[in-house]
């Protein structure tokens, strides 16, 4: 009987779920099957292609409970799409005229992998899914079994992806901190943006978690600590509409009251309508190997502020971005938790050959199951009308529509 081999990648961003993943899926084969070989191919997608992987130690083995505690991806990351191959050719990783996703499965079989995992967003899983198909096709069986990995919460039909509880709970920790700016200067206006290009879900959890915060703070009103200096005063998402000239006046309003407003922005929100202008004027944007404009490049928080501040009579305006602070941190113990059970459940997917990609089935009345490859999409919209978000809008005086 062939010996099993496991290997496992991470691509794509970071999340803080990658090292607590990686960790609890070799304790678990570790547990239950002692006798596989595991690899981790480094940097993703990049190491499947050049061959260059880690292996498992009994020393690794025996300290996977530490990667735990930590954020970031012991094995590296990397934006690699196998079928584009003009950016994998650039970058050196095939040849000129050698497909990658045959590359990769060849690289696959070579290594003969029983089961590969990826812990990724729905580009990392999808992907993983063609190679599968193409062994399959080419008579070489291979298990592949998913970890849904993105701060967005975005999946489809994924309840909760991992480490987007923590990347909230850290959001609203920076928030806490940079608050405070609102005191270094007169009539000042901060925008705190938060990543979500699509997706509005992490931007509404992490003002929820801030205010949350706040509710367990004590004030000291006689000296202008209150609650109204650092409450969110408003929260503006991809999925919802935004009228500027009306909430210029609303902010006027806050800003005249409490000589500051705080803004809590998703990095989406008017995406396509700023995109639009700047390329309107010529301007080139930079974009990734998946075709989308890199937002780095747009600054969408910067221009929001731009605009505000002369509407409002701001003093001064500040930008501040919890993007990276938020998704390198190790996950809570709320990710904990949905790390495990999934980890566990996805080993025993791997042990009895089924594929696919582990998490809550929203299609399927929300049981843990391994959900087909070709049901998996990104871009979930965020529901602007659930309960918990349309009484924090109430709270903060916020327009709903």
């Amino acid at each position: 009987m062939p010996t099993l081999k496991i290997a496992m990648l991470t691509a794509g961003g970071l999340a803080p779920c990658l090292s607590a993943a990686v960790g609890g899926l070799i304790a678990r084969y570790t547990d239950l099957a002692p006798e596989a070989e595991i690899i981790g191919y480094r940097s993703g997608y990049k190491g499947l292609l050049l061959g260059d992987h880690i292996p498992v130690t009994p020393e690794v083995r025996a300290k996977a409970h530490l990667l735990l505690r930590h954020g970031g991806s012991p094995l590296g990351n990397s934006r690699i799409k196998l079928t584009n191959v003009k950016d994998c050719v650039k970058r050196g990783l095939v040849k000129e005229g050698q497909d990658p996703l045959k590359v990769a499965a060849e690289q696959l079989a070579r290594d003969q992998i029983s089961v590969l995992h990826t812990i990724g967003g729905d580009d990392t899983n999808t992907t993983a899914a063609d190679l599968a198909a193409y062994l399959e096709a080419n008579g070489y069986h291979l298990t592949v079994v998913g970890l849904p990995k993105t701060i967005d919460n975005d999946v489809v039909p994924i309840r909760q992806t991992l480490g987007a509880w923590t990347a909230a709970e850290q959001g609203a920790l920076f928030a806490e901190n940079i608050v405070n700016e609102q005191s270094a200067n007169p009539r000042m206006l901060i925008v705190h943006e938060i990543m979500g290009r699509k997706c509005g879900w992490l931007t509404a959890a992490t003002a929820k978690a801030y205010r949350d915060r706040l509710d367990r703070t004590e004030s000291v009103p006689e000296f202008g600590l209150d609650r109204a200096h650092k409450e969110v005063d408003a929260v503006y998402l991809p999925e919802m509409p935004l009228d500027i000239a009306r909430e210029a006046a609303r902010l006027k309003a806050r800003l005249d009251a409490k000589d500051c407003v705080t803004i809590f922005l998703s990095e989406g929100a008017g995406l396509d309508e700023i995109v639009a202008e700047i390329e309107g004027r010529g301007e080139v944007l930079g974009r990734d190997p998946f075709g989308h404009v890199k937002i780095d490049t747009v600054n969408v928080g910067k221009w929001f502020a731009d605009r505000f501040a002369p509407m409002i009579g701001a003093e001064k305006s500040l930008v501040l971005k919890s993007g990276h602070f938020a998704r390198s941190a190790a996950p809570n113990a709320d990710d904990l938790r949905l790390i495990q059970g999934m980890v566990d459940y996805a080993v025993e997917c791997g042990l009895a050959g089924v594929s696919g990609v582990i998490g809550h089935d929203e299609e399927r009345n929300g049981r843990l199951r391994a959900i087909e490859f070709p049901r998996i999409r990104g871009g979930k919209a965020f529901d602007p009308e659930a309960a918990w978000f349309t009484a924090m809008l109430d709270a903060i005086g916020q327009p709903r529509g």
